[in-house]
């Protein structure tokens, strides 16, 4: 079967969900005509995205518009000094860029820019296509001011592996910073804080600060803490740390935008435009109004977000109308946290800051630091609402919940077995294997053939389509079979042709990145165009092959085989919650994690270990599809170790406040197992509701003879499936 022309129907109708490509702009029912990229999630990008949050209609019209950042999570420079003094927790400084997304009706995407291509208008991402787009705004931060062959040490930017090593800093250990600007002396003041002994490293004479008031200020405070200052150190001096300004990423220059020669930095008329390159706007510590130049600062990323706000939506609405300007003034001001430190007696200080503004030095005072510490927390407060199915506070979490996608869009069983024991009343019911086997090849292997798919579960469309793939070719792997091809059913959005053209292509290098790997094809497939609202949406044909002999069904179970589960649950609860604003990004980061981890490799190993009987655990929960296995006899008996089903981070925690699937009431039917054939031990509620959470991408739960079993566990652990578990045993008929 090949590509056959866009077809215009739309099998679903759906509410818009915030899937890429599926939002309609609420100040125009036109179906998006262009594409706008923001890379990067630094603070100018993060505040106008709050703008849009707060005011729809200043957000471009008729644009489909996409945060591409390599992390889901933004931190708030302002903080990191009390980050590292251990005075803040890492969500009070993370800007959880999923979430203002969504709020902002913006796509957002994870991944590691890597370059840009300004003649084809690409945005270059490591491993994955690359994103075309119609008009660009930078915001990508800035990476260490050294050359990387004269940086043996760890750079304090990027920000992320600083903080791991920091954090990972016990009292009395000893760091050596080079550099002796504002935040090589904040950081050396909030690792004293902590007990670490910090040492700073210059290169010449002087701190490095605009005025000399400044500087006798700080070595003053400096010296008070204990913190000693090594002059006129030689580059080769060795330091653990460096803290020496920043510059741009090689990629800007060598995309050909024009830069300032010493930092890389992109230089921009007033209007933030890149001189040049009217479609392609820079911000933040990667730009440099050439007119007025400025050092990086959050403090011009902040002040320059309403006016990037304001003509980017000038610059896509009306092209051609006259743009914005903007002139940041002179100085800036700064509030440094330099208080908490012990001194020469060991004993904590205050928490004081000191405010520079040009050559003038204010302070230190514990009053600043009260000013600094409400304006850092009015800043956040701003970034951390509520999503857009969140319920209001102290309301039932399941109340205000949206129907979710993925897997947990699947039709609940009851209607599910009641429409088809109608469609045939007298005639037997359908086996409920994983995958159908339609032919014996000549070989004698059996061909199998498996159908699955959803509404996209992620904002991502590549990443969306790795997952449904996975998700689909589960069924092939529960039944022991490798994958040989796939067919695909594509719908894509209304939209100009030229975004449907993108969606359709990250949607298909998004089933090819699970394909090639394993040799299989991707040979054909049919897309729709949805209507009426309707979204991106994949679905899959799955054909495979499989010798008879180790061809796996759902049953039966025989007594005595222990029961492994191959990683642990949750996607439902987590992207139920994610939906209301309430999982914690970290929690997504790791579940995403752990459901991109291809299972094909368990196949063989397995099939090794003596398997006979699997499963893949889908929409039905763990309890549903442990009843389907049972259905071959019904008069064994299953024990579950409720403790030792691995659960997914967060997940327990949101099933404990009463957050769910919108599917999983429908498997609550399951529970009726619980008074008949399955046994559960060790179980509270939240374990109990964890049986029920339908998966996406969900485990294998394979049935493996108790002598082998514990060798098997070591096996698929040593695999990568580190969170494996054996979590039940099957039990003779009639034992209690």
């Amino acid at each position: 079967m090949g590509w056959f022309g866009l077809a215009r129907e739309s099998p679903f109708r759906r509410p818009d969900t915030g899937v890429q490509g599926s939002r309609v702009d609420p100040s125009s029912q036109a179906s998006p005509q262009r594409s706008l990229l923001l890379a990067g999630g630094g603070h100018s990008h993060a505040l106008v995205l709050r703008l849009w949050a707060m005011e729809p209609a200043r957000r471009p019209a008729g644009t489909l518009i996409t945060l591409v950042n390599r992390a889901s999570t933004a931190l708030y420079s302002g903080m990191v000094p009390a980050l590292v003094a251990g005075l803040r927790r890492k969500s009070e400084c993370a800007i959880d860029l999923r979430r203002l997304c969504d709020r902002a009706g913006v796509s957002f995407i994870q991944a590691e820019i890597t370059g840009l291509d300004l003649d084809r208008r690409q945005l270059a991402l490591a491993g994955r296509p690359p994103l075309r787009f119609d008009s660009l705004s930078l915001d990508v931060g800035a990476i260490s001011g050294e050359a990387e062959d004269r940086l043996p040490e760890l750079a304090v930017k990027p920000l992320e592996p600083f903080l791991a090593w920091s954090a990972a800093l016990e009292p009395g250990a000893s760091v050596r910073i080079r550099g002796g600007g504002a935040a090589a002396v904040e950081l050396a003041l909030a690792l004293r804080c902590r007990g670490v002994a910090a040492r700073l490293l210059l290169r010449g004479d002087q701190l490095h600060f605009a005025s000399a008031a400044a500087r006798r200020t700080l070595a003053r405070l400096l010296a008070e803490a204990s913190i000693p200052i090594e002059r006129q150190g030689a580059d080769q001096a060795a330091a653990d740390l460096a803290c020496t300004g920043s510059r741009a990423s090689a990629w800007l220059a060598a995309a050909g935008l024009p830069v300032e020669p010493g930092s890389g930095r992109v230089l921009t008329e007033p209007t933030l435009a890149v001189i040049g390159h009217p479609r392609v706007f820079a911000s933040g510590d990667c730009g440099l109004i050439a007119t007025a130049p400025r050092p990086a600062s959050g403090v011009w990323a902040v002040r320059a977000a309403p006016v990037l706000a304001s003509n980017l939506q000038r610059q896509l609405e009306q092209p051609g109308a006259s743009l914005q300007s903007w002139r940041p003034q002179a100085w800036g001001l700064q509030l440094l946290g330099v208080g908490g430190a012990p001194g020469a007696s060991g004993e904590p200080g205050a928490q004081r800051a000191l405010a520079l503004w040009g050559p003038f030095v204010l302070g230190p005072y514990r009053w600043l630091w009260w000013i600094k510490d409400g304006i850092d927390r009015r800043f956040m407060a701003g970034f951390h609402g509520r999503g857009a199915g969140a319920a209001a506070p102290g309301a039932d979490p399941s109340a205000a919940a949206m129907a979710c996608r993925g897997c947990g869009a699947k039709l609940a069983a009851s209607p599910l077995v009641s429409a088809l024991a109608r469609l045939d009343p007298g005639g037997q019911a359908p086996a409920a294997e994983d995958a159908a086997v339609l032919a014996r090849a000549e070989g004698g292997e059996l061909l199998l053939q498996s159908l699955d798919g959803f509404p996209a579960l992620v904002e991502d469309p590549w990443l969306n389509a790795r997952l449904t793939t996975l998700h689909a070719c589960s069924d092939l792997w529960a039944c022991g079979a490798s994958l040989d091809s796939v067919q695909a059913l594509v719908t894509v959005p209304q939209a100009a042709p030229s975004l449907q053209e993108e969606l359709l292509l990250q949607t298909l290098a998004g089933v090819r990145s699970v394909l090639d790997p394993l040799g299989a094809a991707l040979i054909g497939g049919h897309t729709l165009e949805g209507r009426d609202g309707a979204g991106l949406a994949l679905a899959l044909t799955v054909n495979g092959r499989v010798c008879a002999k180790r061809f796996w069904p759902k049953g039966p179970l025989h007594p005595g085989e222990v029961l492994l589960l191959s990683r642990p649950l949750g996607t439902g609860v987590l992207f139920a919650a994610a939906m209301a604003g309430a999982a914690e990004p970290e929690w997504l980061d790791g579940a995403l994690v752990v459901m991109q981890q291809s299972q094909a490799a368990l196949v063989p190993l397995l099939a090794a270990h003596g398997v006979r009987v699997c499963t893949d655990v889908t929409g039905f929960g763990l309890l549903g599809h442990l009843g389907e296995m049972l259905v071959a006899d019904p008069e064994l008996r299953v024990e579950i170790d409720a403790e030792a089903i691995p659960a997914l981070p967060g997940a327990l925690s949101l099933l404990e406040r009463g957050y769910a699937s919108s599917l999983a009431p429908a498997n609550a039917s399951a529970l009726a197992l619980l008074e008949g054939p399955v046994r559960l031990t060790g179980g509270a509620a939240p374990r109990t509701a964890l049986l029920l959470d339908p998966q996406t991408c969900g485990p294998l739960l394979a049935a493996l003879p108790a002598e082998r079993a514990s060798a098997a566990l070591a096996a698929v652990q040593a695999a990568g499936f580190t969170e494996a578990a054996l979590i039940g045993r099957v039990l003779a008929a009639g034992v209690a």
